[in-house]
C-alpha cells in the first residue's frame, strides 16, 4: 500500500478539480479511502488512469461570452468582443464567441442558454469573460458553481480599474430600475426612457 494523499493532491495528480473527485467517489468510478474523521484519501499507487471516466479535453472548447444589456450599447459588445478574441489568441487557445443582447438579470437570453446547455453536455473547457456581471448581475456564482462541477476553468479578464462599492451598488440599482420600468412602461416608450435618464443623472 503507497501513501495516502489527500483529495486537493489527488487532484493536482489528474487534474481534475475536487468536485469531480468527489462525484467520482459517491458514483463508484473512485471509491476514496476515509479517515476516521470521514475525509477522503487516495492511494496513487493503486489507480490506473485510463480506468477512469474522464471527459477527453481535446474535445471540449474555450467559450468567450460577451453581453450588453440594450441595443445602443452594441458599440461596447463590439469592443467586449474584441478583447475577449485577443486575450485568447494571445492564449494560444482555439474558442468560440457568444455575444448576448439583454438584461443582466434576464436568465432566458439565448447566448446564456446556449453557454449554459454546452456546459452541461460536458463540451467546455474554458470560460472566458471581461468581468463577472458581463455573465449576470446577479446569480454568476451559481455559473461558477456548475463550471466546477463540470471542470470548466473560468477566466476573468478584469480589464480596467475595479469598481468602488458605490459604483457596483449604483450599477445594481439602475440594472433593477431598468428592468422594472421597462416591464411597466415599455422598453422603448418615452416614459422609459426619461425615467432611466433622471436615474442615471441621480446616480
Amino acid at each position: 500500500m503507497g501513501k495516502l494523499v489527500s483529495i486537493g493532491e489527488a487532484a493536482k495528480h489528474f487534474g481534475v478539480a475536487q468536485s469531480t473527485l468527489r462525484r467520482w467517489d459517491e458514483d463508484g468510478t473512485l471509491v476514496a479511502k476515509r479517515t476516521e474523521n470521514g475525509h477522503r484519501r487516495y492511494d496513487l499507487s493503486e489507480i490506473r488512469p485510463h480506468s477512469l471516466n474522464t471527459p477527453p479535453k481535446l474535445d471540449r472548447k474555450t467559450i468567450a461570452y460577451a453581453r450588453v444589456s440594450s441595443r445602443d450599447q452594441k458599440d461596447d459588445l463590439l469592443r467586449q468582443s474584441q478583447v475577449l478574441e485577443l486575450y485568447c489568441a494571445r492564449q494560444g487557445w482555439t474558442f468560440e464567441t457568444i455575444t448576448d443582447l439583454g438584461s443582466g438579470m434576464n436568465y432566458k437570453k439565448k447566448g446564456l442558454k446556449d453557454l449554459l446547455d454546452d456546459i452541461l453536455s460536458n463540451k467546455v473547457e474554458r470560460l472566458v469573460i471581461t468581468h463577472q456581471d458581463r455573465l449576470l448581475r446577479f446569480g454568476a456564482e451559481l455559473v461558477f458553481m456548475l463550471c466546477e462541477a463540470r471542470d470548466v476553468e473560468v477566466v476573468i479578464i478584469n480589464q480596467g480599474e475595479e469598481l468602488s462599492f458605490e459604483q457596483e451598488l449604483a450599477q445594481d440599482l439602475l440594472e433593477i430600475i431598468t428592468v422594472f420600468s421597462a416591464r411597466l412602461y415599455g422598453s422603448c416608450s418615452k416614459k422609459n426612457q426619461q425615467l432611466i435618464e433622471a436615474v442615471k443623472k441621480a446616480l
